[in-house]
């Protein structure tokens, strides 16, 4: 008997190790969906208390973190149900006028891809967040969302074109630094 529960603690320590290495994607995708640091703090704090819960529902040996990614989904889209009566501020009217602008342009050029990624229907958006920013391969994304490897491709090559079209990106040459900023950066690394 004593075999079983050195077997069991080292499996809840690897669990709970893994758990914990988890929390910066966690928290990152939960950014990406919730928008507020605030709420996406509460929303990954949830994931990890039903994730605790239910360890015993874990195999031991798979992808735990696409198995915290997913009941983080599954969380975003039942707290997002019980909102319904909740007052929607889904083109940010009252919180621009609660929020202080920046004024660098990496700032500036991150809020405008937000708002086009905001524009993205929810598929599109969550399925460029998982591949692009979160480095989960088609076939983790796939498994996370429930759909097929190429229903993933199909949603992030949407996704991608769509983006093109709303910052009005037609090539290369419309990535970095723009025309007033481009002698002082181009400059600033000549030795």
């Amino acid at each position: 008997m004593s075999a079983d529960r050195s077997t069991d603690g080292a499996a809840a320590a690897s669990f709970k190790r893994d758990m914990i290495a988890a929390l910066p994607n966690l928290r990152a995708f939960a950014v990406s969906l919730i928008g507020a640091s605030d709420k996406a703090d509460d929303l990954v704090q949830d994931t990890i208390m039903k994730a605790w819960a239910k360890q015993d529902s874990f195999t031991h040996g798979t992808n735990i973190k696409a198995w915290l990614f997913t009941i983080l989904r599954n969380e975003f889209y039942s707290q997002m149900r019980k909102r319904g009566r909740e007052v929607q501020d889904s083109e940010g009217t009252f919180t621009e006028r609660l929020s202080v602008h920046p004024e660098q342009y990496g700032s500036l050029d991150m809020r405008d891809f937000r708002r086009a990624l905001d524009t993205l229907p929810e598929d599109q958006r969550e399925a460029l967040i998982l591949v692009g920013a979160s480095g989960f391969s088609y076939e983790e994304a796939s498994e996370i969302c429930g759909c097929a490897v190429g229903t993933i491709k199909s949603r992030i090559n949407r996704g991608r074109q769509k983006l093109q079209e709303v910052l009005y990106i037609e090539g290369p040459a419309d990535y970095g630094p723009d025309a007033v900023s481009a002698p002082v950066t181009s400059q600033a690394f000549v030795a």
